[in-house]
């Protein structure tokens, strides 16, 4: 199978798959859900013996199959903007300043980028279809107020895909900062505290973060390839591999879409479309317990959970990096896990770790089970992801 070199990013050339490793399943045989036979299930939420889920015969390869030892050697994953692009940006943003639009108001066809959207384009092919991430450098943040940062940032991902609401407030404009919350309250959202993560999936197809302002110390950003888990899985407990593909209860973390449980089922694994592509986040897995209608764990599947945590952890494997203002990270949510250290604040608050979140569909997402559609709302692309919120408003605050 010959590979898609697209060029054009920084000095680097991306490789992307130009086909699927293995042929789209049939409507008739996959559309309920990452198991083969939806006869044999009335539900896409029901569980699934271990021997029945849809698995990959071996392990996968290809661009997604990355580790970090491995990129903590180059900079190939890294595009420098140039000063041509930064210009770009800033002029697009004046441009909406103009017409008095609003962060939220902005389309693609309001933030016009001759130059640059070629290379986004070529990035978010990089995304969907070959390593799954990119870092952009050299947004001169020193140089913009709060809400002109936010609009080149907005504006820039129009170019990616549809933002997405992220909390049931309506926020498609996130902010990741300590919020003074408790973690182990179940109804606190990770990000808005100051703790550890650990590895996880958020709730769309591309995960944008613009770094404002970084924290005193601590802080660092970490991601994992999904493809390269599982095969690491699959080398170390074969014996275990196909509990990962089999459904778990997570939390929803209070925000339950109407007429909802506040759990829902789906497996850490799906193996769809000749895709592999992960849903995870442990917090909120061990959470679900508490509710007595979730389904309980069962120790096979703990002892794969806590293996394909240790995978992770493994700095063989994932790949680490410090955001400096106006750095902004990209990652294909489906195949990509992201951490982040705890950290420490300093005492003035207006030099606190600050980031800008979006999540973005894009019309070109790859084909999601329909499993996903009880946390997407839906699985078409484009419009799939997200928190509905709950008046339906959305909104892009510059603070919170």
């Amino acid at each position: 199978m010959a590979d898609d070199v697209v060029q054009g990013i920084g000095n680097a050339q991306f490789t992307s798959l130009s086909a699927s490793r293995r042929a789209i399943p049939s409507l008739a045989s996959d559309a309920l859900g990452c198991a083969p036979d939806p006869m044999s299930r009335p539900s896409p939420f029901a569980p699934l013996a271990a021997t029945d889920p849809a698995m990959p015969d071996g392990l996968i390869r290809g661009p997604a199959a990355w580790r970090g030892a491995e990129l903590s050697r180059s900079t190939e994953w890294i595009h420098h903007l140039s000063d041509a692009d930064v210009a770009e940006l800033e002029a697009a943003a004046a441009e909406v300043g103009r017409h008095g639009r609003s962060v939220v108001e902005i389309r693609r066809a309001h933030f016009a980028l001759p130059r640059l959207a070629r290379v986004l384009d070529a990035i978010k092919r990089e995304l969907l279809g070959g390593r799954g991430f990119v870092l952009m450098r050299g947004l001169p943040l020193e140089r913009y107020t709060l809400v002109e940062a936010a609009t080149i940032f907005w504006g820039l991902g129009t170019h990616l895909g549809a933002a997405l609401s992220q909390n049931a407030l309506g926020h498609v404009l996130g902010h990741v900062k300590d919020l003074g919350y408790d973690a182990s309250d179940p109804r606190t959202r990770i990000y808005q505290t100051n703790q550890r993560q650990g590895y996880h999936t958020d709730s769309a197809d591309i995960v944008g973060l613009l770094c404002v302002r970084p924290a005193r110390s601590g802080g660092r950003s970490s991601i994992a390839s999904t493809v390269t888990a599982y095969n690491e899985v699959l080398a170390r407990r074969p014996d275990l591999i196909s509990a990962l593909f089999e459904p778990v209860a997570t939390d929803h973390r209070g925000e339950v879409p109407s007429g909802g449980r506040p759990w829902f089922s789906i497996p850490v694994l799906c193996w769809y479309a000749g895709h592999l592509t992960g849903i995870y986040q442990r917090r909120y897995i061990e959470s679900a317990q508490r509710f007595s209608d979730a389904p309980r764990l069962t120790a096979r599947q703990r002892e794969a959970l806590d293996v394909f945590d240790a995978v992770l952890d493994d700095p063989a494997l994932h790949l680490e990096m410090d955001f400096h203002p106006g750095d902004v990270q990209l990652i294909h949510n489906h195949q990509i896990l992201h951490d982040r250290t705890a950290f420490t604040d300093d005492t003035d608050a207006q030099r606190r770790r600050h980031l800008l979140r979006l999540w973005l569909s894009p019309a070109e997402g790859r084909p999601l089970p329909l499993v996903f559609a009880e946390r997407y709302g839906t699985v078409e692309p484009g419009r799939r992801g997200g928190v509905k919120p709950a008046d339906g408003v959305l909104r892009a605050p510059l603070d919170v």
